[in-house]
């Protein structure tokens, strides 16, 4: 090892600082972790060479630092050097502990290493000139903003939903680029193409989107959770690439050639136009907007028709010995998170007695449910339908009993309006309990009515809304239902 420098010796609280004075050339260079390091004179680490194991380092505004090798850093970095020199060397962001860069002037390096799963924090900017390799732990920007700087000829590698910028990247240069950007839990990243000019560009991405309510035809609606803010500090015309995701942020169940790039300027979300490509299931894009210079525009993705809703094309249940049968088959449930089976044994109070996570498809879905506990006498059964956004809908109500039940064994005139008549077909008399439920599974009426053997009998419905109700009629083992449309 070859090192020429003379050093002052300082206090910091908790650990020893150490001041370079004089010009440094380091080959080799290696200290206690516990050691702050302070730069106020020329530091060079030359080609093959490398300095690790240092505590918090700052290189003051009279510091000159060229880095042609390997700086290995596991805290803070705080620089107030002016016109810093890119070199040629590569900087390791290697801490097991929270890091952050600081200081008033943009720390420059060649390439860049990020490997901190505990987070590094910029509260300056840091500028990357050759490869950013994305090893481990999220590149956090601060509120100021400060960000993370792709000079011209830049790229990067490694990133991943743990792995990205949570917060603000600036990218100059003439080349298309994809903006490494997302929040603490996905990598949601944004594109720009066709660059007509170098230019400088900056990008953010958020959650939820705002003001999604201010449409401009032909848009009828825009993508409720996520946008990027794109801004164009300079340069020439653009294109912007977004994408969706279904695995990571939910997709809004629309057809394809519906969606288009959304901008929003001059209090509305406007079309941007372009023409999508992919899966709504899964994963698409959509390049579009060709933008002149300096704009700053909230982008997402719009629609120029309505989500699609869900169908619920069949609910249907079987009693069989012991168990409850459950089957639905439902259609356009992209926008669906999931099903709850709910139960009552009188129409009128339900309990949740199981959940059931959608395909989140268009095309038709079939799902299967068993209820393995016993009723007493009629179960009663409905879905609740919750949606991504936790808005809910209810499914028609199916009603099982391990009795006997006649599907043919009672005639009644339908549509009805002020009473329903019914004829007994059982071979039965007596008094029969009678319940209406309407469409909600909700109890109406009920009563008892005394029907003869093949006799009729009048069930008077005073005050009843126009709808489809559901009439039950039992007597021991005999139940009988039947669907029946009630009119005014």
């Amino acid at each position: 090892m070859f090192c020429k420098y003379s050093v002052t010796p300082g206090k910091v609280l908790g650990m020893k600082k150490i001041t370079i004075q004089i010009a440094l050339l380091l080959y080799c260079f290696y200290t206690n972790a516990q050691q702050a390091f302070t730069n106020s004179g020329n530091l060079q680490i030359h080609s093959g060479a490398s300095i690790s194991g240092f505590g918090n380092f700052t290189n003051t505004s009279s510091g000159a630092l060229v880095n042609n090798g390997d700086f290995y850093l596991k805290i803070d970095i705080t620089n107030d050097q002016s016109l810093m020199a890119v070199g040629t060397g590569t900087l390791y962001l290697n801490g097991t502990g929270a890091q952050a860069i600081n200081g008033t002037q943009t720390f420059k390096t060649y390439n860049l290493n990020t490997n901190n799963s505990a987070g590094i924090t910029l509260n300056n900017n840091l500028s990357v000139s050759g490869v950013h390799t994305f090893a481990a732990g999220l590149v956090t920007t601060s509120a100021t903003p400060n960000y993370l700087v792709y000079e011209a000829g830049s790229s990067y590698s490694g990133d991943n939903d743990s792995r990205h910028i949570n917060g603000w990247v600036k990218k100059i240069g003439n080349t298309n680029f994809t903006f490494p950007v997302g929040d603490a839990t996905y990598e949601r990243t944004a594109a720009i193409t066709n660059l007509s000019a170098t230019s400088e560009f900056d990008c953010k991405y958020y959650t939820p989107t705002q003001n999604v309510f201010n449409l401009f035809s032909p848009l009828v609606q825009v993508h409720a959770n996520e946008y990027w803010q794109i801004n164009e500090i300079s340069g020439g015309n653009v294109r912007v690439i977004l994408n969706w995701d279904n695995s990571k942020v939910a997709m809004d169940n629309v057809a394809i050639n519906n969606i288009r790039v959304a901008y929003y300027s001059a209090g509305y979300w406007r079309d941007g136009g372009g023409s999508a490509s992919g899966n709504i299931n899964t994963t698409g894009t959509i390049t579009s907007y060709s933008g002149g210079s300096s704009f700053s525009l909230p982008f997402t993705l719009g629609f120029t028709d309505q989500v699609l809703p869900l169908k619920m094309l069949s609910f249907t249940g079987e009693r069989r010995s012991g168990i409850s049968f459950l089957h639905w088959t439902t259609e356009n449930e992209q926008g669906i998170d999931r099903y709850e089976i709910q139960r009552s044994y009188d129409g009128v109070t339900y309990v949740a007695i199981g959940s059931v996570s959608a395909h989140k498809a268009n095309s038709q879905q079939q799902y299967d449910f068993e209820d393995h506990l016993a009723i007493h006498g009629i179960a009663y059964y409905r879905l609740k339908n919750i949606d991504n956004d936790g808005k809910f809908s209810y499914s028609k109500v199916v009603v099982v009993s391990e009795r006997e039940i006649q599907s043919s064994s009672f005639v009644i005139i339908n549509p009805v309006r002020n009473a329903i008549t019914v004829f007994n077909k059982t071979g039965k008399e007596g008094v029969f309990d009678y319940r209406l439920l309407n469409s909600a599974g909700q109890q109406v009426l009920n009563g008892r009515v005394n029907m003869a053997v093949n006799g009729g009998a009048v069930i008077p419905i005073p005050g009843t809304a126009a709808g489809i109700y559901l009439l039950e009629l039992s007597k021991e083992k005999i139940v009988f239902i039947q669907k029946l449309l009630v009119e005014k």
